[in-house]
């Protein structure tokens, strides 16, 4: 059986990168979650991740990922209902917020500042799933692209930093 940390370094040697990008192949949910507990490792200037991806895509599995590396033992379910999770006991702290049920941009931006004033004051890290609901200017933040491969068996994750404007991935779909 490999070891946890032979895996993380292999999820991590596995990635190419594509001009200012990162693109890595997670075959499956273990594999999801161990890229996710070693990417605030290998960038750890990252303080606000947007998650882009369909439903199912694995974008809460990423974040089980992200709150291991943060040392949270709690359950990391989707904020889907409750709009955001608060994991204070995270070494950052971490927010994990869900846009998805905000339909209107005004209410979704007003909802993610509220956070995002939160996020400040306990210096973490927030994940925001869904965050093409918003109309706001995230130039600060990295985004993640989380996506089915061709063959529905594999996901594809890719890291934008931020200030890419080549590989710009709006945060409105509006």
């Amino acid at each position: 059986m490999e070891k946890d940390s032979e895996k993380k370094f292999e999820v991590f040697n596995s990635f190419g990168q594509q001009t200012n990008n990162f693109c890595w192949t997670l075959d499956k949910p273990e594999s999801t979650i161990i890229f996710g507990s070693t990417l605030t490792k290998k960038f750890p200037d990252l303080s606000i991740l947007l998650l882009h991806g369909p439903l199912g895509a694995g974008k809460t599995t990423l974040v089980k990922g992200i709150a291991k590396s943060l040392g949270i033992n709690e359950t990391i379910t989707s904020p889907t209902f409750p709009l955001s999770q608060h994991y204070p006991s995270g070494s950052p702290p971490l927010i994990h917020i869900d846009l998805y049920r905000i339909d209107q941009a005004k209410a979704a931006n007003e909802f993610f500042l509220q956070e995002e004033e939160e996020l400040k004051a306990m210096g973490g890290l927030m994940v925001v799933e869904w965050p093409e609901r918003l109309s706001l200017s995230l130039s600060d933040a990295w985004r993640g692209k989380l996506d089915y491969a061709s063959n529905n068996q594999t996901r594809l994750f890719q890291l934008f930093p931020p200030f890419d404007k080549a590989n710009n991935l709006s945060t409105s779909s509006r």
